[in-house]
Formats: C-alpha cells, structure tokens, sequence
C-alpha cells in the first residue's frame, strides 16, 4: 500500500507522463491501494486556480484517505523535535510521515530530504 505525496500528485495533474506511467504502474503493483491524507488536499487546493477545482477533486476522490487522529499527531510531533531544526522538516511532512508510519504505507514522493525519518519506506 502507497501514499502519494503532494509533489507526485501535481506532476501526474499535470500531466508528467515519466510520472504518470510510473503512477500506473504502482497502482496496478499495489492493487488499486494508494492513498493520501487531509495534507495532500490541503496543499494541492492550497495551489488551485478556480477552473481546476472540480477537476483535481474528482482526481483525489480517487484515493483512499487516511485519517490523521492523536496518535499520527503525536507522532509527527516526535519528527518535528527530532527532525524540524537539523533538516528543516515542516509540519506538512511531519504529518505525513506519521501518516504513513501509522498506516504502515510507503510514501512516493520526489522530494527524499523532506522525509529524513522514514527513508526506508519512501519509493
């Protein structure tokens, strides 16, 4: 099971197709099994023209989302002490990470060093 990372997202509604076709093939390797969270929406609408909203909602219905309750803010609480200053982790992806630790998913995303904390589970 996989998590899509906003970066991954943006590049696959655009249209990158190395990025398309690999986010086929993950989702037909996963069986359908991917996954994002209230982060992921946040930021992707965050950079949405008006036009694009119905599009890109229908696109995220797509996904499962996974829930983001005490224990995920605990966690991401642990990255941002151990992680935010050394490596300028944010809160976004503090939250992600914990997502996806407490999910036990794997992360796609483009953006490695944003994600110091589970390394052994990004794609």
């Amino acid at each position: 099971m996989v998590m899509f990372d906003t970066d991954v997202i943006i590049w696959i509604l655009r249209g990158r197709e190395d990025v398309v076709k690999k986010a086929k093939e993950i989702i037909r390797q996963s069986g359908g099994e991917v996954f994002i969270s209230a982060i992921q929406i946040a930021e992707i609408l965050a950079g949405a023209r008006p036009q694009e909203i119905g599009r890109i909602l229908e696109f995220l219905g797509k996904f499962g989302v996974v829930e983001i309750g005490k224990e995920t803010g605990g966690l991401a609480g642990e990255f941002m002490n151990s992680y935010g200053k050394s490596h300028g982790v944010k809160i976004a992806d503090a939250l992600i990470a914990a997502s996806v630790v407490e999910n036990d998913l794997r992360l796609w995303t483009m953006n490695r060093k944003h994600y110091p904390m589970i390394r052994e589970r990004l794609l």
